[in-house]
């Protein structure tokens, strides 16, 4: 094995000091309590192949404790249980976390990315993001605490509307962003009156620990906020607990149709945000070179490794060499190397398994005829990167829309360039998939863009660039999920609804 004195990368990792590495708790009753769980789930840094952590292979015991502590603390009768404090009241605990949140910002960032190798220049920016979030979904209070009164149509009466929390729900977040697509469930429900029980995904459990510390340090009271880690088996037991009333989820689409079924047999709310496999549309007259700078957040974010990123580029007949030089050129200037150095664009693929996936696909690009402008193999790294599991940061031209890599979703540094005659077989091209998460739109005239965004069937899209906005919906159609995130109907799906009828 490589020595740290040959090796920089083993060597920075060796001198970090991180708040959570090989630990035995889980989270429940507002403390740090020991697993009921033998087993130990190893927590690998990507970039390296290390087992750097672990955490408690957990059991339905957990289960139990953590759904218990959040039911007590949701149905409690003492004055100060949570869903009986004014929405207001639920903000400032929302406002503190996110002040608790901002100070953990290295440690946060420094984690996530040994977990499942985002680049420090991506990761460094979860906890003002998470923050964001947090802030947000506070100022919603005072919707919350707006009267609702609806008079009868035919007069003689009027309706009270009251919005009540659902109760214990059950929060799974992926691998890819492990702290914000948590945080953009833990903040709405919050905010409503729920309470929760977090299982993050097993490849990424200790980044989330940071976040459970800023709840407990922002004084949120005990069993509001629960966390249980373990395999895919224990969110089965949690999304089936008798316990629990909602279950949100973000991972796979073949993983949510699962957990779909399951809720559905229980009647049980569920919010699911899954797969996508989205296009970007050049119009003839976009600007390629205002193209080329939003090009690797738009389409290869986090080495690909987004779920609305736009991997598949639809370009005109009359501008597709231009085109193809343009995103090979960009994504070749990437550097790829070690997540842990600022200036990486590129890290590797977040685990073993989804390394030989993303190589599968590239190869299966290769044998269908696409050809690779630049990458098209695994990369070669030294310098304590040998072993980790690097994917070269792939173009493909020539791409036919009946290929598996124009198709399937391949979540990793792949982006696929396909030609279109007309602006109306570009539409359809868009529309030709199971998913409807995101989607881009390039072109120079405002209006024209607006209508061909207006076309594609997909629950985002961006014109020239693509971001998240917290206070807008976010949900995929189809195959890509079912409800929304973000905004008031990110918070209304943490929402129960009682109406009370009396005359006038």
């Amino acid at each position: 094995m490589t020595s740290t004195t040959h090796s920089p990368s083993l060597a920075a990792r060796a001198e970090l000091s991180l708040p959570h590495t090989h630990v035995d708790t889980i989270f429940v009753d507002g403390a740090w309590q020991p697993s009921h769980g033998k087993g130990r789930n190893p927590v690998t840094d990507p970039a390296t192949g290390e087992v750097w952590g672990s955490v408690p292979d957990g059991t339905p015991e957990d289960v139990d404790a953590a759904v218990g502590s959040a039911r007590r603390a949701f149905s409690s009768t003492d004055s100060g249980a949570w869903p009986r404090l004014t929405p207001s009241e639920r903000a400032a605990y929302l406002l503190r976390i996110a002040d608790e949140v901002e100070k953990r910002a290295e440690e946060l960032s420094l984690t996530n990315s040994r977990e499942n190798g985002s680049p420090v220049a991506e990761s460094a920016g979860a906890a003002a993001n998470a923050a964001g979030i947090f802030r947000y979904f506070a100022t919603l209070a005072e919707y919350l605490e707006r009267e609702d009164v609806r008079p009868f149509p035919r007069g003689g009466g009027e309706s009270v509307v009251r919005r009540e929390p659902l109760g214990v729900c059950a929060l799974i977040a992926p691998w890819n962003f492990p702290i914000n697509l948590v945080i953009i469930k833990l903040a709405p429900a919050l905010l409503a009156g729920c309470t929760v029980v977090i299982k993050p995904a097993s490849p990424t459990p200790l980044s989330i620990r940071v976040i459970i510390d800023a709840v407990a340090a922002a004084g949120v009271p005990a069993g509001v906020v629960n966390l249980v880690t373990g395999s895919g088996r224990l969110g089965d037991v949690l999304v089936k607990h008798p316990g629990v009333a909602k279950v949100a989820f973000t991972g796979s689409t073949p993983v949510g149709r699962k957990i779909a079924a399951a809720c559905g047999e229980l009647l049980r709310p569920v919010t699911l945000e899954l797969g996508g496999k989205s296009s970007a549309i050049v119009l003839p007259d976009a600007d390629l070179d205002a193209m080329s700078k939003v090009l690797i957040k738009s389409s290869m974010r986090n080495t690909g490794q987004t779920c609305y990123i736009s991997t598949r580029i639809l370009a005109p007949v009359s501008r597709y060499d231009e085109v193809v030089d343009m995103v090979t050129a960009t994504i070749a200037a990437g550097k790829q190397g070690d997540p842990l150095e600022p200036d990486t664009v590129f890290g590797p693929c977040a685990t073993e398994s989804q390394y030989r996936t993303v190589l599968e696909y590239v190869e299966s690009g290769l044998a269908e005829g696409a050809r690779a402008t630049t990458g098209g193999r695994a990369a070669s790294l030294a310098g304590g990167l040998e072993n980790g599991y690097f994917v070269e940061p792939t173009v493909f031209a020539d791409v036919t829309p009946d290929m598996r890599i124009a198709r399937e979703e391949i979540f990793g540094p792949v982006i696929t360039i396909l030609k279109y005659e007309t602006v109306d077989e570009a539409v359809a091209l868009a529309n030709n998939t199971e998913f409807g998460l995101g989607g881009l739109v390039f072109g120079a005239d405002p209006e024209a863009a607006l209508a061909v965004a207006d076309r594609m069937d997909t629950g985002s899209v961006g014109l020239n660039f693509f971001a998240s906005n917290h206070a807008a919906p976010f949900g995929g159609r189809h195959d890509s999920g079912l409800g929304t995130e973000y905004g008031i109907e990110g918070l209304n799906a943490y929402l129960s609804y009682k109406s009370i009828h009396r005359k006038v």
